[in-house]
């Protein structure tokens, strides 16, 4: 295993920066996503990892031998591709073997390693068989398969996920979770679906046009986006973001916004207290708005909106809601399966303003992320 250490990396294609002074420190043995999405440099980032990209400026480290101008075959690296990149005429039993033949790995250590990888990864009894003939869940297996028997450091994984249909995504995610507690072996992982991410990671580094605008645990993302982006790219259904301004109401400090005065909780107001009259956005979660009549107890920092229902989206186990302020302000909200609502009707919702997320309008920052949440 080993630690993986990104220094002011920075990729250009001509004139178009891809990756612009991107700093990463994945720890020892950590599962890291690298998520965002089609276009952001997730995929350019892991090839130059990889070192199938050269690095234009900064520092690459895989533990402590600095890799910028290292061949691929010598960083301990296995990557593992988006199409799995199996040789279509070789049996999985040639195909796990490949990469430690061309090693010239003793014939003894082979088997021990085959058997290993066939038994941890479910591919007993499929070792004659040629890629065709398996599903795409089974030869993502016999990629993994491949990639693990050459022992690496370091284990780069390509949205390997991104070809199956969602009930073997879901087997998947669950085999490599178990597949990381096995080997413990570091993982990064480029995928566009933060589903995956937030399942799977220990931290997940999100990014946007080849920039970094988090990095940190799943739950700290999602309970404290950095940004405006962070907050609309993790989290589903997506947050309803408002604009609005600090203002007071009474001894209340909160947000007036289109859709009514949002008092803030004692903890963020003490925060933005200085902030008096001033442009803000907010972001509420559509977790975080409850519907009145199956609101067990209102606090003082929970604001009550009058809307009326627009759509109703059936998502199985619960359905989602928009509604619109008499202003015409849109906002979504989640109710049990057993609720009916009928399109056209007024409803009370009430806002948990425990949970607001505020950020400053210019910057998009948030103005309430602790600084050391990681």
């Amino acid at each position: 295993m080993a630690a993986v250490v990104l220094s002011g990396i920075r990729k250009t294609y001509g004139e178009l920066g891809v990756i612009e002074n991107l700093s990463l420190d994945i720890k020892d043995g950590e599962f890291v996503s690298l998520l965002g999405p089609s276009g952001c440099g997730k995929t350019t980032l892991l090839r130059m990892i990889a070192g199938l990209e050269k690095i234009d400026s900064g520092e690459l480290f895989i533990g402590d031998r600095r890799c910028n101008d290292i061949p691929p075959q010598k960083r301990q690296i296995a990557m593992v591709f988006q199409s799995y990149a199996l040789f279509p005429h070789l049996s999985v039993r040639a195909n796990i073997l490949f990469g430690m033949k061309m090693k010239r790995t003793p014939a003894s250590v082979m088997e021990k390693k085959l058997a290993w990888a066939v038994e941890l990864l479910g591919l007993s009894k499929l070792e004659s068989r040629l890629p065709r003939e398996l599903s795409g869940g089974q030869r993502q297996r016999v990629a993994l398969a491949r990639a693990i028997v050459l022992d690496p450091a370091v284990l780069l994984l390509d949205e390997p996920l991104s070809n199956l249909d969602t009930a073997l995504r879901e087997a998947a995610i669950e085999e490599l979770k178990r597949l990381h507690r096995s080997v413990g072996k570091t993982i990064i992982y480029v995928t566009h679906n933060q589903a995956e991410a937030m399942t799977m990671s220990d931290r997940i580094a999100l990014l946007n046009s080849g920039h970094l605008v988090q990095y940190a645990r799943p739950k700290v993302v999602y309970d404290h986006p950095s940004t405006v982006y962070a907050a609309q790219f993790i989290g589903s259904p997506p947050i309803n973001i408002l604009d609005g301004t600090i203002d007071t109401r009474g001894d209340s400090l909160g947000i007036l916004t289109d859709a009514g005065f949002l008092e803030i909780d004692k903890e963020r107001a003490a925060i933005v207290s200085q902030l008096n009259k001033r442009r803000v956005r907010v972001g509420i979660r559509p977790q975080h708005v409850s519907l009145a009549e199956h609101y067990a107890a209102r606090r003082s920092s929970d604001t009550s909106v009058v809307v009326r229902t627009e759509l109703v989206e059936n998502l199985g186990d619960r359905s989602l809601i928009v509604g619109r302020s008499s202003s015409g302000t849109a906002l979504r909200f989640l109710v049990t399966r057993d609720v009916e609502i009928a399109p056209d009707k007024d409803v009370e919702v009430f806002i948990d303003g425990r949970r607001l997320h505020i950020f400053d309008p210019q910057t998009e920052e948030n103005i309430l992320a602790p600084a050391d949440a990681l």
